[in-house]
C-alpha cells in the first residue's frame, strides 16, 4: 500500500532548488518539490508527500489530522515510514 504522508519543510538544498529537506514523523529526507513550482512551500510549511514528491501544500491542522489517522492504521503506516527511512535521497 502506498500512502501520502505529511511532512514539514525544513530547508531547501541550495544547489538544487527543486529539492527540499522535510521532517516526516522524525525521519528527515530530501524530496522533490518541483510539482509545486507555482506555489512553492516555505520552511515551516507542510506538504503531502508520495513517492518522494510533494503533491500539495497542506496546513498544520490537516497535517496533524492526517498523521493521527495514519498512526491509527498501524502496520501499513509503520511500513511506509520504514520504507521512507530506507530510501533516503541525500
Amino acid at each position: 500500500m502506498c500512502l501520502g504522508i505529511p511532512g514539514e519543510v525544513i530547508e531547501f538544498l541550495p544547489d538544487q532548488p527543486d529539492l527540499a529537506r522535510v521532517n516526516v514523523s522524525g525521519v528527515k529526507r530530501v524530496i522533490n518539490i518541483g510539482l509545486l513550482a507555482d506555489d512553492p512551500p516555505q520552511p515551516g510549511e507542510w506538504v503531502l508527500i508520495h513517492v518522494g514528491f510533494a503533491l500539495s501544500k497542506i496546513d498544520e491542522d490537516e497535517a496533524a489530522a492526517a498523521l493521527s489517522f495514519l498512526e491509527g492504521i498501524g502496520q501499513a503506516y509503520e511500513d511506509e515510514l520504514a520504507a521512507l527511512q530506507d530510501s533516503r535521497i541525500e
